[in-house]
């Protein structure tokens, strides 16, 4: 088992910038990429960002040059740097991490999700 707790969600203005955290314990030795996930309201939750155990990253084009997704040295604690906030970025942030069974498969874990909410 693996619990993800995030944090650093808020509200802020546009062109602000906030930080989120994402700190797996638990069986943490399984884990293995990373991601955050966004939901706006009445729409369907989509990826933001991805990174791998190597630390391979990649962004969807509405956040690149403006997010950067990061891990620790422990790879136990994902980060989302998030600058130049538009309200269109307003949306509940999820992290996920896929944890690598014995046989082979994944399991996949979510956060409980941190709120973000950027105002014109």
């Amino acid at each position: 088992q693996v619990q993800l707790v995030e944090s650093g969600g808020g509200s802020v203005q546009a062109g602000g910038s906030l930080r989120l955290s994402c700190a797996a314990s638990g069986n943490t030795d399984c884990i293995s990429n990373m991601a955050w996930y966004r939901q706006a309201p009445g729409k369907e939750r989509d990826v933001v960002s991805i990174i791998d155990a190597s630390g391979w990253a990649s962004y969807t084009d509405s956040v690149k040059g403006r997010f950067t997704i990061s891990q620790d040295n422990t790879k136990t604690t994902l980060y989302l740097q998030m600058n130049s906030l538009k309200p269109e970025d307003t949306a509940m942030y999820s992290c996920q991490m896929s944890c690598r069974l014995s046989s082979g498969r994944y399991y996949y874990y979510w956060g409980q999700g941190t709120q973000v909410t950027v105002s014109s």
